[in-house]
């Protein structure tokens, strides 16, 4: 691992800081709540975007969001085990929703699948 930053690298080895960021919260709350998110691999995420289009873009329009710097993030993110900061992730998985359930007819056979 370099620890040396050279001009003709093309991404250096520590990155600055984002500065403010656009910081997705949990709606239908009265009081503002931090989302917390999963990687691919499964670790706990706090997740900032330098744009309000790319947040738009990842998680909907209209999606409830804060402005905080990195740092504030960080802080707020640490005691919910959020230890990671992920800045303008572009892929995402649907919500979780519960599998539709089968009706049966008295004779056994599946009706309809529930939409």
């Amino acid at each position: 691992m370099c620890l040396f930053q050279y001009d003709d690298d093309p991404e250096p080895e520590e990155r600055g800081p984002a500065g403010p960021l656009y910081v997705p919260v949990r709606p239908g709350t009265a009081q503002v709540v931090l989302r917390i998110f999963r990687t691919p691999l499964g670790e706990r995420t706090a997740v900032g975007f330098t744009r309000p289009d790319l947040l738009a873009a990842t998680l909907g329009a209209g999606h409830p969001w804060i402005r905080l710097s990195e740092s504030a993030l960080r802080a707020l993110a640490s005691p919910l085990g959020g230890c990671l900061l992920t800045i303008d992730p572009t892929l995402t998985a649907p919500a979780v929703t519960p599998a539709p359930t089968q009706a049966r007819t008295r004779t056994g056979d599946v009706a309809a699948r529930a939409l």
